[in-house]
């Protein structure tokens, strides 16, 4: 049993729908269920990797946990206090205390707008700091990400992509946060470049005792950096594990298909290895399979796969899994 004070995060029975309009007049009104019915918890001064394929719903979840979106039921426990109930007032404080990473380094950052400004801009909103005092922090930030002090005059477009994520990143911590949202952070830089800003969000997270939730699509990327992780299928979590077990020991066959997906860097190995290919495409959030929602592409489903929604239960210490196989 973990002790509450370990818990940073605790989500319960989150769901976030987007209402659909119909192309004909009272025509019926459709919802997509980007998360249906998510619950988890994530620890202090851990990263709690999510990974799952494209419209899986993983930025939603991360971005609702944030109060980015505005969430559909369920609760969000930030320290014991539920923030979902909470208005936009009363998420003041707590937006100083969650950040975000975007995955666009470019779209993310205002183009009209300096270094100094965009890294001042939280700072102003969020601190008491004086005008001399921010300035010193904005310094000191460039210095921690990599930048130099030089660059504070120079535009966005001025950098290189990795350059501006290493903005992003000065920006996000700059209200010495707890939380971090890592929405695919790396996806959209070069593979040299990957690495360095993985390395310097983990020396990062010693520093400053950060909590991560890091949404990514590269599987060995999420296991290098992860101290547990959730894979995430059409709205819901189908198994949460520590890191290495999950990569040892996958237990849903989502997980199997997904991890026998990674590239092997040995010609002779990658041959000799069986893929677990996935059959056919992922359902319509719209128009979600009834009973477990990967039985439409799952080599071992049963009859009751099709009727009956699998319960999550803890199968051994730590690894917990939501199939009829189990």
């Amino acid at each position: 049993m973990n002790n509450s004070d370990d818990i940073l995060i605790q989500v319960r029975n989150l769901k976030k729908y987007f209402s659909v309009k119909s192309q004909f007049l009272g025509g019926e009104k459709k919802f997509i269920k980007a998360v249906d019915d998510v619950s988890f918890e994530i620890k202090k001064g851990e990263t709690f990797g999510l990974v799952g394929e494209s419209g899986c719903g993983k930025s939603t979840l991360g971005r609702s946990i944030t109060r980015l979106y505005d969430i559909t039921e369920g609760d969000i426990f930030f320290e014991g206090a539920n923030i979902a109930k909470f208005n936009k007032k009363q998420m003041k404080e707590y937006n100083k205390r969650m950040q975000i990473i975007f995955q666009d380094p470019y779209s993310s950052l205002n183009p009209n707008m300096n270094v100094e400004e965009l890294i001042n801009e939280p700072l102003a909103l969020h601190t008491t700091l004086t005008k001399k005092e921010r300035l010193e922090k904005t310094e000191h930030l460039l210095e921690i990400v990599g930048l130099k002090k030089a660059d504070m005059e120079k535009f966005p477009h001025e950098f290189s992509g990795g350059q501006c994520q290493r903005i992003g990143i000065a920006r996000a911590i700059s209200t010495e946060p707890d939380f971090v949202l890592c929405d695919e952070p790396i996806s959209a830089l070069d593979v040299s470049i990957q690495a360095q800003v993985v390395n310097m969000l983990e020396d990062l997270q010693d520093q400053m005792g950060l909590t991560y939730l890091f949404v990514a699509h590269d599987l060995s990327m999420v296991r290098h950096i992860s101290d547990r992780i959730g894979v995430m299928y059409l709205g819901n979590i189908v198994e949460i594990s520590k890191s290495n077990d999950l990569y040892k020991n996958p237990l849903h066959p989502y997980t199997k298909a997904l991890l026998s997906a990674i590239p092997i860097a040995d010609p002779r190995k990658a041959q000799a290895s069986v893929r677990k290919i996935i059959e056919g495409d992922i359902p319509s959030p719209m128009d979600i399979p009834s009973g477990c929602r990967f039985h439409t592409r799952c080599p071992y489903a049963m009859p009751k796969c099709k009727e009956i929604s699998p319960e999550m239960k803890e199968v051994e210490s730590g690894h917990s899994v939501a199939c009829h196989l189990f």
